[in-house]
C-alpha cells in the first residue's frame, strides 16, 4: 500500500510514492533497511526503477501522439538511470560534454539528443558535432567554432536557436527568460541570426524555447506555451528554410512542500492538443517536443541517511544523521528556496508509527545551514534507525556540493 504521510508543517496528510509494508518502505521491491545492507553503507540515494517507468510511461500515454517527449538530463544524470530514460522517452537534452558521454554510453540517438547552456567551450562544440547532436546555439559567437568544426570533420553541424523570449512563465519556481539573461538569444535578435544562418553550411533544426522551471499552475503553463508558438510562428517567416523542431519547454512542478496541489495535467494535454493543430498548419512537418527533468524523476528518488546522534538542546530533539546539506542540498532549503520549507521527511521503518515528537534532522556538517528538517514530526527513533527524504530523484547528487568538509560521497542505486 502507499502510505499516507503527516505533513510536516500544516497537519495535511500527503501520499508517499513508494509502498510500506510491515511498517518498512519498499524501495525497488526491498524494504529499506535490507535496501541499506545490500548498498552497504549509508548514506545513499536510491531510485526505483518501477516508479520511474510506470510515470514516464503514464504521460507519455496521456500527452498527444505527434508531442515528443524529451528528458532533461540534468536533473538526474546517473547513468543507469539515463540508460533506462533511453527506452521511456524520445529523447534527450543536456547541458555537458559530460553528460553527452553518458547519453552516448547510454545507447541514446544523438539524432534525437540536444545540447544546451551557455559559455560552451569550442572543445565542447567541436565533441557535439563529431557526435552528431543537435546544438542549441546561446549566442551567435558559437556559430564560427560549430562551423570550423564541421570543416575540419567533414560534418554538417546540427544548429538549432534558443530564443530567449520577450515574456516569462508567471509563478514559476525559476524564471529563465522574459528579461537580460544568459540564457538564449533575445528575440528581437533571433532575426538576424538567422540569415546568418542561412548563409553557413549547418543544417537548421529549429527553436529551443524554454521559460522557466518548477510551475504548479496549469494556467501559466498553458500561457507560456502558447505565446512560445506564436512566437515560433513569428520567427519561422524570417528564414527560408522549414522549421523540423520546436522545443517548447516544460516547467511542470511537482509538490514538494506543504500546502502544495500536484500539477493539474488536463487543461496541459489539452492546450497541447491544440498546439499541435496549429503548429501543423503554420508550420507544416514541425515536431512539437516538450522538455521535462524534475517532473519525471523526483518522484522515484529517496535519499537515506542513519540516525548517529540523539541530543537534546534547551528543550529542542536533533536527530544528527550521516547525511546532510552536502549531499542534499535542495532539502537543505539552499537550493534556489527563498523561505525554507521541509522536503517529506520520513522515518524509513518506522511508517506506521504515530509520530510523537518534533525534531529537527540534522546532518554531520560544522555549519548551522546542514538541515534536512526542520520540527518535522516523527516516531520516537534511536541512533541507527533511518530517515529518508522523500521527493529526491530530481537535483540532489549532482547538485549539492559533495566535496564540502571531505566527508565521503553518498552511493547511488537503481533498484
Amino acid at each position: 500500500m502507499n502510505a499516507p504521510l503527516p505533513d510536516n508543517d500544516a497537519g495535511r496528510v500527503t501520499t508517499c510514492p513508494f509502498p510500506v509494508v510491515d511498517g518498512r518502505l519498499l524501495v525497488g521491491g526491498l524494504p529499506i533497511d535490507r535496501l541499506a545492507a545490500r548498498v552497504g553503507s549509508t548514506p545513499f540515494y536510491a531510485y526505483d526503477r518501477s516508479i520511474l517507468r510506470r510515470h514516464v510511461q503514464g504521460l507519455r500515454a496521456a500527452l498527444p501522439p505527434a508531442v515528443a517527449l524529451h528528458y532533461a538530463m540534468k536533473a538526474n544524470p546517473m547513468p543507469a538511470v539515463v540508460q533506462t530514460m533511453v527506452g521511456l522517452v524520445d529523447g534527450l537534452d543536456l547541458a555537458s560534454a559530460g553528460e553527452l558521454r553518458v547519453a552516448l554510453d547510454a545507447g541514446a540517438d544523438p539524432a534525437e539528443m540536444s545540447f544546451a547552456g551557455p559559455g560552451k567551450r569550442p572543445e565542447e562544440l567541436r565533441q557535439a558535432v563529431a557526435s552528431g547532436v543537435t546544438v542549441n546555439i546561446e549566442s551567435a559567437s558559437e556559430l564560427p567554432h560549430l562551423v570550423q568544426a564541421g570543416e575540419a570533420l567533414g560534418m554538417r553541424p546540427r544548429v538549432a536557436v534558443r530564443v530567449n523570449p520577450d515574456f516569462e512563465l508567471k509563478s514559476s519556481g525559476m524564471k529563465m527568460s522574459g528579461g537580460p539573461k544568459q540564457f538564449g538569444i533575445d528575440a528581437e535578435q533571433v532575426p538576424e541570426v538567422l540569415r546568418t544562418i542561412a548563409m553557413l553550411d549547418v543544417e537548421f533544426r529549429g527553436f529551443h524555447i524554454y521559460t522557466g522551471s518548477q510551475n504548479l499552475r496549469a494556467d501559466a503553463i498553458c500561457d507560456a506555451q502558447s505565446k512560445t508558438l506564436e512566437l515560433a510562428i513569428r520567427l519561422s517567416r524570417d528564414i527560408d528554410r522549414p522549421t523540423p523542431v520546436l522545443n517548447i519547454g516544460g516547467g511542470f512542478g511537482v509538490p514538494y512542500f506543504p500546502g502544495d496541489a500536484p500539477l493539474d495535467l488536463v487543461p496541459i494535454i489539452e492546450n497541447l492538443h491544440a498546439i499541435c493543430a496549429r503548429a501543423a498548419s503554420e508550420m507544416p512537418g514541425v515536431q512539437v517536443v516538450i522538455e521535462l527533468g524534475r517532473y519525471l524523476v523526483a518522484h522515484c528518488g529517496v535519499y537515506v541517511a542513519r540516525v548517529v546522534d540523539r541530543k537534546v538542546s534547551r528543550g529542542q530533539v536533533f536527530l544528527v544523521t550521516d547525511g546532510g546539506m552536502h549531499h542534499h542540498l535542495a532539502a537543505s532549503g539552499n537550493f534556489g528556496q527563498v523561505i525554507r520549507k521541509n522536503y517529506p521527511v520520513i522515518a524509513g521503518t518506522h511508517m506506521e508509527g504515530t509520530p510523537t515528537e518534533a525534531v529537527s534532522v540534522v546532518g554531520p556538517l560544522c555549519t548551522p545551514l546542514d538541515l534536512l528538517g526542520d520540527k518535522v514530526s516523527l516516531p520516537l527513533l534511536a541512533v541507527g534507525d533511518l530517515v529518508c527524504v522523500l521527493m529526491s530523484g530530481a537535483y540532489g547528487y549532482t547538485s549539492s556540493p559533495l566535496q564540502f568538509l571531505s566527508h565521503p560521497a553518498p552511493a547511488q542505486v537503481l533498484v
